[in-house]
């Protein structure tokens, strides 16, 4: 099996092309694809007629299943969750807002994969920043007030009650479960290493992240807001678009990413696993 790696010729992204995930993999290619992940943070495989049982089988080669918390599995296949939206769906999109998958967790997971099942024919889109690329840019300056520190990372402002996908949350297609376990808060660094490639990125940005442990509100929101905006500058960014049997898997250690509407009319629906977080 010989895999062809197309680089997006944007700040990460690249098309795989040469393999056939319906089946088995052979270790070898199972390395190559790894590699070519921790590359490139985004790859994308098209035209795969994969099955829930596939894309499992998938996300286990590379980390097994990490936790996916307040949504509920789709029927049969615990790790499975559908991103879905009805066409006359008109709660807020989900997942818009830039966000590292789960990032308030105490091992936030590794990668997630997603493959497309129905795809509008415009819109749609998955943008991703890469978060090594907005680190080595950083002015000096700014990167000076986040050194060191830790960021309080929490579900709260999504998934709790009072959040976003809360009590107050209504006619929404997804299945969302809400809980006061949404409360709880995680530090983590602003500036982190990656463990399988040891180079360093950012990690997390507002919405999952509450405070700055240390610093008061007051201080601690203008800045997280300023971090933000430098996150996710066009310089940084890979815009992802959707074809039908499309898997894509990327790399949260590395990548902030967000979804996009401009649907409106049209169904949507995509699976997504997340692979466990990778101590080496």
């Amino acid at each position: 099996m010989t895999l062809t790696i197309t680089p997006s010729g944007q700040s990460c992204g690249a098309r795989v092309t040469g393999v056939d995930l319906t089946r088995p993999l052979a270790p070898d290619s199972v390395a190559e694809i790894r590699a070519a992940w921790l590359d490139h943070h985004v790859l994308a495989f098209h035209d795969q007629k994969m099955d829930d049982d596939d894309l499992e089988r998938f996300t286990q080669y590379f980390g097994g299943f990490g936790d996916d918390p307040f949504i509920k599995p789709v029927p049969g296949h615990e790790h499975v969750i559908a991103v879905k939206r009805r066409a006359d769906e008109t709660s807020p999109l989900f997942a818009e807002n830039w966000h590292s998958d789960w990032s308030f967790q105490a091992r936030p997971p590794a990668g997630t994969c997603l493959f497309g099942i129905t795809i509008p024919p415009v819109g749609g889109n998955t943008d991703f920043s890469n978060q090594h690329a907005a680190l080595d840019a950083m002015p000096d300056a700014l990167r000076a007030k986040i050194e060191g520190r830790s960021a309080v990372h929490s579900a709260r402002g999504g998934y709790a009650p009072s959040g976003m996908y809360g009590a107050g949350d209504k006619d929404r297609s997804m299945d969302i479960r809400s809980g006061e376990e949404a409360l709880a808060t995680q530090l983590h660094p602003f500036i982190r290493r990656h463990p399988e490639t040891g180079r360093e990125g950012l990690f997390g940005c507002a919405g999952y992240i509450m405070g700055i442990e240390g610093m008061d509100d007051a201080e601690a929101l203008p800045l997280l807001y300023e971090i933000l905006g430098w996150q996710g500058r066009e310089d940084f960014r890979y815009s992802h678009v959707w074809e039908p049997d499309m898997l894509i898997m990327w790399d949260n250690r590395s990548l902030l990413h967000r979804a996009t509407g401009g649907y409106d009319g049209h169904d949507r629906l995509l699976h997504r696993t997340t692979i466990a977080a990778w101590d080496g």
